[in-house]
């Protein structure tokens, strides 16, 4: 089988794909901005990446790039979000094809934010065009970045995931920490929904990009179960048993505490999973219950 190059290999997600990959017989290389042992070193900011770190016909999966809800949106920080996703992408592109090396697909994430930063009864499909928002252009230019390797014929796939699901490191998490003291905590306004996905389903779901030859082009790795984020965290406090704090916390004070970045909380519009449905995969966890019982 061909080989299989992560980028972010390291990370919360990275890190649980390969051993996926591993277990189902592929060799997994990955690159690593520090000199850890198993990976090779690859410096985007300086446009240097190990000579050693691709191969003929690799399969690579672009998982690169800052964490959107890390800091508070600054220009400085918006330019890196932007910059991680898109020269990372142009120095793997450089260091594949100026050295005759021509990968077999290049799988790249990309995400559901790609449609704006809204609460909309539109459900958004992946004809639907990116938002003008300052997500949606940088999902437009990530997913731009890939283009080069598509004009050479390369099999480009991109997985606009939705906010991943899981016990430990996730976003979902970080959402969940009231619950440890005892409390459920609902956020404005409220009716605003929640695409997402269970860790597990995505992993599988790169998987499936890897095997399926037929898979091209945008999909929305978002589970098939459309839910606000009121339903999310109602189905959390019957599961926990837990009181849920009735007053929402205001989008004014979200706002306030985290600036422009408070839209990841609340908005938030309904994304289908037909194309992807269509293609043949089967979801583990189609619904938010099983996804909580499951992390």
């Amino acid at each position: 089988m061909p080989r299989v190059v992560i980028t972010g290999g390291s990370g919360f997600m990275g890190s649980r794909l390969g051993l996926l990959l591993e277990d189902a017989g592929y060799d997994v290389a990955s690159l690593s901005r520090s000199h850890r042992s198993g990976s090779y070193y690859w410096d985007p900011e300086k446009g240097y990446c190990d000579p050693g770190a691709f191969r003929q016909e690799d399969i690579i999966i672009h998982l690169a790039g800052t964490n959107i809800g890390g800091r508070r949106w600054t220009r400085s920080v918006k330019k890196e979000i932007i910059r991680s996703r898109t020269e990372t992408a142009g120095l793997i592109y450089r260091s594949t094809m100026e050295n005759g090396l021509i990968p077999s697909a290049f799988i790249s994430a990309s995400g559901v934010n790609i449609y704006g930063s809204v609460i909309s009864d539109r459900i958004f499909v992946e004809s639907d065009p990116p938002s003008g928002d300052f997500l949606g252009e940088t999902c437009r230019i990530w997913e731009a970045a890939a283009e080069p390797f598509r004009e050479k014929g390369i099999r480009v796939v991109h997985l606009r995931s939705a906010v991943v699901v899981a016990g430990k490191g996730s976003a979902v998490s970080k959402l969940m920490i009231p619950a440890s003291l005892g409390l459920v905590v609902r956020l404005a306004p409220g009716n605003q929904y929640f695409p997402w996905i269970h860790i597990n389903d995505l992993c599988r779901l790169y998987l499936k990009a890897v095997t399926d030859d037929n898979m091209t082009g945008p999909y929305n790795a978002v589970a098939p179960e459309h839910i606000t984020h009121d339903k999310l965290m109602l189905t959390l406090a019957r599961q926990k048993h837990l009181p849920v704090f009735l007053p929402r916390i205001p989008a004014w004070l979200l706002r306030l505490i985290l600036g422009e970045m408070s839209v990841l909380l609340t908005t938030g519009s309904r994304v289908s999973a037909d194309r992807l449905l269509a293609s043949g995969f089967e979801f583990r966890h189609p619904d938010i219950a099983s996804a909580l019982e499951a992390e």
